[in-house]
């Protein structure tokens, strides 16, 4: 049975908060707080409540109802009031905002306990309770606008006198809620990884939960408030929701418990259809058409529409979400994903990624319960009808060719072409793929992200370079597996087994010295690589004579591209920011990258409590950004140098000229491969048979010549040189 509740009428917009006030506080004190205006109000005159009553205007009190000097009685009209109101200056204008003109004032609603700014529209508002709206916000047409006095604004915390089984929170990365993690305002991709991450350290997540606890107030009895200029209009169910500045919000059916962050330089937007619950919504955010996200946030500029659905998950910042069903996941920023038949769940996407139809990404058919993980480097790519199931990894820019993966997959050679080759019962896995055949995509990837970046606050500097510290390192590990995989497929030989046992270290030296010294050699071999699929089947690995050098000599273009955008006025000044130069591990911290080392230091303050609180944290991102191009300088150094086979101390003068004179070449291949990669498309036959001719071709989808990127390639071709011998020049090498 329905359990309704029958109070006297005279209860109505009164004893909002239902727990004990503190001593010498009102139901208001909270509410005064929020809204520091309430000295500029006054009492009615008695010529306005006549005037309000001959307007079809009612309330239990009027004595209750307070408003500014330039209030106008004329422009309030059928509206029912209940509880104290205060009511901003009311001026004979209408408002307009994409065409609806609605003349300033409150007219045929009910309005319980709520605080006005100046100059507002408040039509047709069935029920509007314990809110207050800024200066010029129209509200029109809402069937139910309301705030309760435990509002949580979709902050996962408790309110004085509620249960823990009542909190929210996100199960990310996980569909068992082992990796759970309470939302709030301004929680960063950052946060989101770290909290999700080590839950074997007990003294760090209860960091994260305290952190989480002391930011918001426990106390009962916040209003829900809508920022100056936003509008509401045609939603049905508004309740627990506070919203920023300049937001406007059109025929959504339901939000409840949200923070909608707006501004005027970054303005969300909420449109038809759409059902939000428990959420946190970033700046200039856009959710439209019929989308449904319950337990979520959404970081800064990132899109949800066209009837997505986004439960028990992070949106990174610049992604965007069409159609498709994504649950239990966290996803870094730069993501795509619009297709309906697109699927994703209980996994980490680290970014710059893209999700194609027909996708499944996490598949627990091969478990006995739902504890299954998928995680995935940046620029992860699964193809159109890619099925991968639980538990799989993937290297940084990874592509997945269509088809049914059945096992497990651990993929851990960056830039790879995946594929499943049912007629020879192989996978098969090509390294380097996209700079062999689609250095377009690559080079444009990166360069697009940066565009893109609409964040107002850029706390974490996101890396979008597909040559950075995490992908390089990648590199490393493919070299090792190549020189292994090739050495054991040459001494499988008849005539190549050797006499003895050989150690792994001489296998990988002989593949080595094959793919260094004989590549036409390593071309005739069939590769084979293990631990990277649970299966007995084969893995094959293709084209590797082609990529290893090619992944050597990209690496020394990662060191000399930060040598040259490193600012140094001399080679002694370069000497001095890389003395300590050296390779290790590096983390993707939200699309954030840091050092092993410094990562371990940020997780040690923090159980210090050292960083005692979210905004401490968001403080030691921006440090450790600040510190990144000396980090990235250095490890980049150090990975030449390595490949280069030259300690440190023995980098001269001379060795950094050629190198540098070398580096030309490899830039003019890849401008030159990046026009090559885009050129098969107007030469295919089959991209042209739908035009009648080049001219029509050209007209539809832009002419080869005139496509910005490639020139822009091109003039950065030209300045790279240009650099170059400058560099050459002034340190005299």
């Amino acid at each position: 049975m329905n359990k309704i509740q029958k109070r006297p009428l005279s209860d109505l917009g009164y004893n909002f908060i239902e727990t004990t006030l503190p001593k010498g506080k009102d139901e208001y004190y909270l509410r005064n707080e929020q809204w520091n205006r309430q000295d500029q109000y006054r009492n009615l005159f008695a010529y306005e409540v006549e005037a309000l009553v001959r307007n079809d205007n009612s309330s239990d009190d009027w004595n209750k109802i307070f408003v500014s000097n330039e209030f106008n009685p004329q422009l309030v009209q059928h509206c029912h009031f209940f509880g104290m109101v205060r009511i901003g200056k009311l001026e004979p204008y209408y408002l307009e905002f994409h065409n609806l003109r609605l003349p300033v004032g409150l007219y045929n609603s009910t309005i319980c306990a709520c605080d006005f700014g100046d100059n507002v529209v408040v039509h047709n508002v069935n029920y509007l309770s314990h809110y207050i709206l800024g200066n010029e916000v129209i509200v029109a047409n809402v069937n139910e606008m309301a705030t309760t006095d435990y509002a949580k604004f979709g902050n996962g915390i408790l309110k004085e006198g509620e249960a823990e089984g009542g909190r929210i929170v996100m199960e990310l990365c996980n569909e068992n809620g082992g990796r759970s993690v309470m939302p709030f305002d301004g929680m960063l991709p950052g946060d989101a990884y770290l909290w999700t991450r080590y839950r074997d350290d007990q003294q760090l997540q209860q960091q994260f939960k305290a952190f989480t606890e002391k930011q918001f107030d426990k106390r009962r009895g916040y209003y829900g408030m809508v920022g100056d200029r936003s509008v509401i209009k045609n939603c049905k169910i508004i309740k627990d929701v506070t919203i920023g500045t300049d937001a406007y919000l059109k025929g959504a059916n339901k939000l409840k418990n949200l923070t909608i962050n707006s501004s005027s330089e970054a303005k969300s937007q909420i449109g038809e259809g759409c059902e939000l619950v428990n959420g946190i919504i970033g700046y200039g955010c856009r959710v439209f058409y019929g989308v449904k996200a319950v337990r979520f946030v959404m970081a800064s500029h990132s899109q949800l529409k066209y009837g997505a659905r986004l439960i028990n998950s992070y949106l990174g910042n610049n992604a965007t979400i069409s159609c498709c069903e994504v649950l239990n996941s966290l996803i870094f920023p730069a993501h795509e994903q619009h297709h309906n038949n697109s699927f994703l769940c209980a996994a980490l996407i680290m970014g710059q990624s893209n999700m194609a139809a027909g996708a499944t990404i996490g598949s627990n058919h091969n478990s006995r319960g739902a504890d299954g993980e998928i995680i995935a480097g940046r620029g992860f790519w699964p193809g159109l009808c890619v099925s991968l199931k639980h538990n799989s990894r993937f290297a940084c820019f990874t592509l997945i060719s269509k088809g049914n993966y059945m096992s497990e997959l651990h993929i851990n050679i960056p830039f790879s072409l995946v594929l499943n080759d049912e007629h020879d019962n192989r996978l098969k896995i090509m390294p380097g793929y996209w700079f062999m055949h689609n250095m377009y995509a690559i080079a444009r990837n990166s360069w697009k992200y940066v565009d893109r970046d609409k964040r107002t606050d850029k706390t974490q500097l996101i890396e979008y370079d597909y040559l950075a510290p995490d992908s390089v390192e990648e590199m490393f590990t493919a070299l090792q597996i190549m020189e292994t995989a090739v050495g054991k497929a040459w001494y499988a030989i008849e005539e190549n087994r050797p006499k003895k046992e050989l150690t792994e270290k001489d296998i990988r030296k002989k593949g080595k010295e094959l793919l260094t010294e004989q590549p036409e050699a390593v071309a005739q071999l069939t590769i084979l690589a293990t631990g990277m699929e649970n299966s007995s089947r084969e893995v094959q690995l293709l084209k590797v004579h082609k990529a290893y050098p090619l992944f050597r000599e990209l690496i020394v273009l990662y060191g000399i591209r930060n040598i040259m955008s490193a600012g140094k006025p001399s080679f002694l000044a370069l000497q001095a920011a890389i003395k300590s130069a050296k390779r290790g591990e590096w983390h993707n911290v939200g699309g954030q990258l840091m050092k092993a080392d410094t990562l371990t230091l940020l997780k040690n303050k923090i159980r210090k409590n050292k960083i005692s609180g979210w905004p401490q944290l968001h403080d030691a991102y921006a440090e450790i950004g600040r510190e990144y191009a000396s980090d990235k300088l250095q490890h980049a150094v150090a990975a030449m140098l390595e490949i280069k086979d030259v300690p440190l101390k023995n980098f001269t003068t001379a060795l950094l000229a050629q190198w540098l004179e070398d580096s030309i070449q490899t830039m003019e291949w890849i401008t030159a491969n990046i026009r090559r990669s885009r050129e098969k498309d107007y030469q295919n036959p089959f991209r042209k048979m739908t035009y009648e001719n080049d001219q029509e071709m050209n007209a539809v989808v832009g002419s080869l010549e005139n496509n910005s990127f490639i020139n822009e390639t091109l003039n950065e071709l030209g300045e790279y040189k240009n650099r170059v011998r400058q560099i050459i020049n002034e340190w005299e090498l």
